[in-house]
């Protein structure tokens, strides 16, 4: 298996559609270059031509930055994909200017994002739509 990482790299949306619809329960289709045109960064696993793993940041302009999206394809988890895309976008985030990088996660994947140099913090959250 030969992994390549790219950032910032032009990306199909249906691509990203594909890998997005394989990997969670509910997916989301959206119009991604909407999306990353106004994203700080994002960062891209192929394995050959074929797109396995996705993450982007948006931010506020400032300094908070905003870990959106870590996608692994199901067949290519467990190898440290999706770490390895955190810890290029929290470098990116950090060279780019910002001081904060934030992430909403579920419990379970509370030792994932330790694992990548999160840690804990209180937040609250608002549903601004209603549950489809």
């Amino acid at each position: 298996m030969v992994l390549e990482y790219r950032l910032r790299d032009e990306i199909a949306p249906e691509d990203l559609n594909a890998l997005v619809s394989s990997s969670w329960e509910k997916p989301w289709v959206g119009n991604w270059s909407a999306i990353l045109s106004r994203s700080l960064t994002w960062v891209t696993a192929h394995e050959d031509r074929r797109l396995v793993g996705f993450v982007h940041v948006a931010w506020d302009g400032g300094a908070h930055a905003f870990l959106l999206d870590p996608t692994v394809h199901p067949s290519m988890r467990r190898k440290g994909i999706g770490t390895t895309l955190v810890r290029m976008a929290t470098q990116s985030a950090r060279e780019s200017g910002a001081e904060w990088l934030h992430v909403d996660y579920e419990p379970h994947l509370e030792p994932f994002y330790a694992g990548c140099g999160f840690g804990p913090t209180k937040a609250g959250l608002i549903r601004l739509a209603s549950p489809m």
